[in-house]
């Protein structure tokens, strides 16, 4: 995963990607991620992501991660 990781980075930097928009970008996919192998369960996203439930709400707000995909809203 690390070799992953460095390739990815090193992609970016050469596309010269700013780093708000990587980070960002980075924090959408991986909340993202999370909340479909949790089903859209935003109490057991938050606990597996480190962080507390309204912050995770805020960011799924923010990114509109709101949706769940088989078109019912996420509790």
């Amino acid at each position: 995963m690390k070799n992953q990781l460095e390739s990815l980075i090193a992609q970016l930097v050469d596309r010269e990607v700013p780093f708000p928009v990587a980070s960002a970008e980075f924090e959408k996919k991986y909340i993202a991620r999370v909340l479909e192998r949790t089903e859209g369960n935003h109490c057991r996203a938050a606990r597996l992501l480190g962080m507390h439930r309204n912050t995770l709400s805020r960011k799924i707000a923010a990114y509109h991660l709101e949706p769940h995909p088989n078109g019912t809203r996420r509790k």
